[in-house]
């Protein structure tokens, strides 16, 4: 079902600062990255300034702590990571932008619900900006695409693939890691698991979508799409 009804502000309030924004250079290994965000959710629980961290990650696999060992597929692929994050099993890339967000919710809206809306909202916005439809789905978190050049389901709906993915922890209301939306990975690459625990939907990116664009363009539109809903940044452009 798609999901229309949901309008949820994460403006941070009047004094905030601007949330960090920071790109990182090369492959990030996943330790390294979880490091980081432990420091960094530190930092910002003790008053910091807020922190976007975009990486990307050599193929690795991530285990949700919803993670069904029976959706590990091809368990001797890439390397796997059992994380804090909620959700199931995902991977992460080359190719696949993924956006570490540290944001302190006491300074915003304590509330996850509304958190998560936004962070797919962010994703929408970017996919419009590149005439790309994004949407929500009320049974399944993340961002999804309708393929209808593709067979229809069995049960007779229309094909949709999923284009981003979410998975996020909260520390004292202190929110890491984040989103992932897929740029141009190798998809083959997610044939190793069941992405996100759901074997009927496909997996899809803005190049297989007849788009060859560019991280650094993407990244721009990522950076307004999350100004719109979170509020200024600043740092590296």
């Amino acid at each position: 079902m798609l999901r229309t009804d949901l309008e949820f502000s994460m403006l941070p309030r009047l004094g905030t600062r601007p949330v960090r924004w920071r790109i990182a250079d090369g492959l990030v290994p996943y330790e390294e990255a979880v490091e980081t965000m432990e420091r960094e959710v530190a930092v910002i629980s003790d008053g910091g300034d807020e922190l976007v961290w975009l990486v990307e990650h050599p193929p690795l696999y991530t285990a949700g702590t919803s993670a069904n060992a029976r959706d590990l597929v091809q368990p001797n692929r890439f390397p796997v990571f059992a994380t804090g994050r909620g959700g199931e099993y995902t991977y992460h890339g080359p190719g696949q932008r993924v956006a570490y967000v540290m944001l302190d919710l006491k300074r915003r809206r304590q509330d996850v619900r509304a958190f998560v809306a936004a962070l797919e909202d962010v994703v929408i916005r970017t996919l419009d900006m590149m005439n790309v439809r994004g949407e929500r789905r009320e049974d399944r978190v993340g961002v999804w695409v309708r393929r209808p050049e593709k067979p229809l389901l069995a049960d007779g709906t229309m094909a949709e693939d999923k284009i981003a993915a979410l998975g996020i922890r909260l520390r004292k209301w202190v929110t890491f890691h984040g989103l992932s939306l897929n740029v141009d990975p190798d998809l083959d690459h997610f044939g190793g698991i069941v992405p996100c625990g759901i074997s009927a939907y496909g997996v899809t990116s803005l190049v297989d979508l007849g788009l060859p664009v560019m991280m650094a363009d993407v990244d721009i539109r990522l950076r307004t799409a999350f100004e719109a809903v979170f509020g200024e940044t600043t740092g590296e452009t």
